[in-house]
């Protein structure tokens, strides 16, 4: 088979895996390899999606407040957030394939517990674990994809088909959701395990068995000072709603979690191998990525959050008509993602970025006129579009920026750091908008609700609005720099 024209690379360090070179013509193996992955990408959509729908009814059973079901989203990611970077850095140093196997056994065994618990604390537990295992799934998956497609052209065709798996996850999580539910949020958790386990047994056959690497250490003392700063960050602002922001735990914890991360900055400029080369974090590109995924996993998750609670306790709608209210965004993401490879290497991600973030900001504009009487077609279906083109644009653009110009032997870590943006992320603005929408009422009239929900919809548009003008002030001087450059030739 003839090879393709790549992008070119720097050639490897020693001992890291040698820069691949992708036929014209994918071998069945190697579409095995993506659809497996593409699997477990999937899996973690639907079983995010799932939990969402059954929110109201898990909190109804167990009989949870709002900031108790915080912790059903949060949990999960605060495992994820707090382990990510270790995760990426893990599969680096110790071997993809081994991680990735480990930690999916780990995620099917999680969500077998996970339905059978019968108390509030121990399903929150269960979790916490499967945040930890897509902690290690989740980059270790992309950067066996972006250590086996070549940059350019062949990773960026891999990376939109993995895409249109997380998209269809996340979209026929949203029915499988209702469905479940109307037997049984049990259902919600039981229905990954046999997926999981196909996918555990396909990546055993699949997934090539590759080397550690030979040369750098595996920095113990910068990954425990990670890990618990993050974990200890990510738990502060996800509690604090219910100790308060001013209390003191609060404020200890904070300074425990800064004073935690300023010694992992310390340990990683001193060790002669750290987990993480803090100058990556000077590449501009990668940065932008990481702002990007905050602004959009960030705003959306917490959207969904209180859409789910309000369409189902205060308007009464099914778990089923609300998931089918949000199943367009999801279809969208779907359909277009097969295009987006071809597409951002004809424009570049930067203006899809931006275009992502733009249709997500005025979806949560126009999702502002909601009120107690909605009508699906001119009140809910507009945004829940927006919203869809929003990450049709941006999720694969900023997955392709964020590892575009990274070494084979970093690129677990740069996807570590930005699903660590989008998790950390998630978690804070999560955090701060059950803060905002915190009622005293234990049972709210649909106006309550709204009313109290409102300003919680104006912070999350507020947060993708900032992350669109974060991006797009380096195209802004840009732009002004040709101008005053061109005006200084006249």
């Amino acid at each position: 088979m003839t090879a393709i024209a790549t992008t070119p690379a720097t050639p490897a360090p020693i001992g890291a895996d040698p820069v691949p070179v992708t036929p014209e013509r994918w071998p069945r193996r190697m579409w095995g390899l993506l659809i497996v992955l593409c699997v477990v990408l999937f899996l973690d959509g639907l079983d995010i999606s799932m939990v969402g729908v059954a929110l109201p009814s898990i909190g109804g059973e167990l009989g949870l407040t709002t900031s108790s079901l915080q912790w059903i989203v949060s949990g999960y990611v605060l495992g994820y957030g707090g382990l990510l970077l270790l995760g990426g850095r893990t599969a680096d140093l110790l071997g993809r394939r081994d991680v990735f196997l480990i930690a999916l056994a780990v995620f099917a065994v999680a969500s077998l517990l996970g339905g059978l618990v019968d108390s509030g604390p121990l399903l929150i537990a269960t979790r916490f674990i499967k945040g930890v295992s897509a902690a290690f799934t989740a980059p270790t998956g992309l950067s066996i994809i972006t250590t086996t497609f070549a940059e350019g052209k062949a990773r960026n065709k891999a990376l939109s088909i993995y895409t249109v798996f997380g998209a269809s996850g996340y979209s026929s999580g949203l029915v499988f959701g209702g469905l479940m539910t109307g037997l049984g949020w049990r259902w919600t958790f039981l229905l990954p395990v046999p997926i999981a386990a196909g996918a555990l047994l396909a990546a055993w056959f699949l997934i090539p068995r590759d080397k550690p690497a030979t040369e750098g250490g595996h920095d113990i003392l910068g990954a425990l000072f990670s890990t618990g700063g993050m974990l200890l960050l990510v738990y502060t602002v996800v509690a604090a709603p219910e100790h308060g922001w001013g209390s003191p735990l609060t404020l200890l914890s904070f300074a425990g979690a800064i004073a935690l991360l300023a010694a992992f900055i310390v340990v990683e400029r001193k060790v002669e191998h750290p987990l993480v080369r803090l100058s990556i974090l000077k590449k501009g590109t990668l940065l932008r990525a990481n702002i990007a995924v905050i602004a959009l996993g960030g705003s959306y998750m917490s959207f969904q959050f209180m859409v789910s609670l309000y369409l189902q306790q205060a308007l009464g709608w099914s778990p089923l008509e609300m998931a089918l209210a949000l199943l367009p965004a999801g279809l969208l993401v779907a359909f277009s993602a097969p295009f987006a490879g071809n597409l951002i290497d004809r424009f570049g991600t930067a203006r899809f970025i931006i275009g992502g973030l733009t249709a997500l900001t005025v979806g949560y504009v126009l999702f502002l006129r909601i009120d107690v009487h909605p009508v699906y077609a001119t009140m809910i279906l507009p945004s829940v579009l927006l919203l869809g083109m929003g990450f049709a644009l941006g999720f694969p653009s900023i997955n392709v920026q964020a590892t575009a110009g990274i070494h084979d032997d970093e690129q677990g870590l740069a996807a570590g750091l930005v699903q660590t943006g989008m998790q950390v992320g998630s978690a804070l603005v999560l955090a701060v908008t059950t803060a905002i929408i915190a009622t005293d009422n234990a049972t709210p009239s649909a106006e309550e609700t709204l009313s109290a929900f409102r300003p919680g919809l104006i912070f999350v548009t507020f947060v993708a609005l900032a992350g669109l003008l974060v991006v797009l002030t380096p195209l802004l001087r840009r732009r002004r720099g040709r101008h005053e450059a061109g005006r200084a030739t006249t």
